[in-house]
Parts: C-alpha cells; structure tokens; sequence
C-alpha cells in the first residue's frame, strides 16, 4: 500500500510540474564561421571590441581582425545593402578618412563558389609613429553574413604579406 501511495505521488508531482513550465524553444546562439590563418598568426586581443577574431604577429608587426555583420541583425535594426560593393562603399567611406595621405586603392571583386568577395588597399600616413602603413580591406558575402577581414602592416611590408592577406580573405566560409 506504501508502495502504491510513493508511486501515486510521484505520478501527480510529475504531472503538475510539467504543468507549470513555460513551453521553450532553443535558440542557437553565436555563427560558426571558417578562416585560415597562417601559421606565423596567433589569436590576440585588444585590436577591435568587435571583431569576432583578432590575431597578430608582434615580430612581423602584422595584425587583423574579422567582424561579422550577420543580414538577420542588420535587418533588425532596418539596414540592408543590395550588394557587397553597397556594403564595401558604405564601409570605406569613413574607414581612417581623417589620417594624413590616405590613399584607397581600385576594388577588386571576385566570386567563389556561392561567396562574394571586395577588395582594396588603404595607405596613410601615421603622425604618431612616423610611418606609413598599408591596410588590406576584403569583405566576404556569405548568404547569412557580410564579414570585414582587416590585415594591416607597415607599407613596405605589403608586397611581402598582400599574398597571405589575400588568402586569409577567399578562405572564409560559413
């Protein structure tokens, strides 16, 4: 008779306590993407807030980052962009405007596979270092997302790095 109770109890607790749940659904939180990097590369902080990774190279003093732009967010807040050379455009605009000598370089678009691709080159002047450095600017459109790959080194470097920088860029994938 105990044993009958026990399990009559068990039985009314289990069905009042699946009563009063909220009904849930999961939610994937945070994109996987993909990028190779070269092997002289190590993940860092401290570059960009918010890049989704950030790596350097304090020897060869070169660094980047990537900031992924997914389309769903972008849609929340009402932007969207028609094209990746609208969203290229509306990046370059403002990217180091104020430095001295800033120079952009001719876009050059390719496709591979389903993903769009942007890229160019930004030399300026920099006051504080007295140096000129060269940015390499690539932007990847993904079906869910835009991505900004952002390499820089000093400019005398940039034939010996443009190559891996480049690679860097036409490796993303979703």
């Amino acid at each position: 008779m105990k044993k009958t109770i026990a399990i009559f109890a068990v039985i009314l607790f289990t069905a009042f306590a699946s009563f009063g749940q909220t009904s849930s659904k999961e939610i994937k939180v945070g994109r996987i993407f993909y990028i190779t990097l070269p092997a002289y590369m190590t993940k860092t902080v401290g570059l960009n807030d918010a890049a989704a990774i950030q790596f350097k190279n304090t020897i060869k003093d070169v660094y980047g980052f990537v900031v992924e732009d997914t389309k769903e967010e972008m849609k929340m807040v009402e932007i969207s962009f028609a094209t990746i050379n609208e969203f290229y455009d509306n990046f370059i605009k403002d990217f180091l405007k104020d430095e001295e000598k800033r120079k952009v370089s001719a876009i050059d678009t390719k496709k591979k596979g389903e993903i769009n691709f942007v890229e160019s080159d930004v030399t300026y002047y920099d006051k504080n270092s007295k140096s000129d450095f060269c940015y390499f600017v690539g932007i990847a459109e993904t079906k869910t997302s835009f991505y900004k790959v952002l390499t820089w080194c000093a400019l005398e470097n940039k034939a010996k790095y443009k190559a891996d920088f480049q690679k860097m860029l036409y490796s993303i994938r979703d």
